[in-house]
């Protein structure tokens, strides 16, 4: 009876592994194509950029959604994903309003969504590592998302800073995000192999 517990314990481990790197692997191309449409509508186009800057939020919603499917039969409390899910629902609005105040305001209530989204992100990391591994690369991305935001919400009046310095902070998510998903290969491999 415990083999079967451990046997079905691994395959739980295994597929959650497996489907947040499929998540990661997801979670970095949208943000690759996220700056490079940043990178292109930033200073031709402002109304894009400011589409760009809603559909950011709009995405974590997203992809909280699919971490929450990812880790259901985990056995871990799913309280830090719905926090994160809200926090990313609200802002996804807040972001649409304050754009028709100004963009340093936008700025803030990205800055603040950052900041909060890299807390829940670096506890998750924390978490999951004991069960997981790989989380590493999500440790130091919610550090640095929290930092970032906090730097966000400092910057937000200065005139050099706009919607497209928001696109490294994207840009180094993806890199996280790609770090992430090859490390949890292994996490996966591990696993199936302790299933067999």
């Amino acid at each position: 009876m415990k083999a079967n517990n451990i046997t079905t314990s691994t395959t739980t481990t295994a597929s959650t592994a497996k489907a947040l790197q499929t998540l990661y692997f997801t979670r970095t191309a949208f943000s690759v194509i996220w700056v490079t449409l940043i990178a292109i509508y930033a200073k031709t186009s402002p109304q894009i950029a400011a589409i760009l800057l809603v559909i950011y939020p709009a995405w974590d919603v997203v992809g909280t959604l699919l971490d929450i499917r990812a880790n259901k039969n985990s056995g871990d409390s799913l309280k830090p994903q719905y926090i994160n899910l809200a926090i990313s629902i609200a802002v996804t609005f807040a972001v649409g309003f304050a754009l028709t105040i100004s963009v340093p305001t936008a700025i803030i209530v990205f800055g603040i969504w950052a900041s909060l989204t890299g807390i829940i992100q670096l506890v998750l990391g924390l978490r999951r590592k004991r069960e997981l591994g790989g989380q590493w690369p999500m440790i130091l991305s919610g550090g640095q998302s929290t930092l970032a935001g906090i730097t966000f919400i400092a910057m937000a009046h200065n005139p050099t800073m706009g919607i497209v310095n928001l696109a490294g902070y994207s840009a180094f998510g993806a890199f996280y995000y790609l770090l992430a998903a090859l490390r949890l290969s292994k996490s996966a491999r591990t696993a199936n192999k302790l299933a067999e």
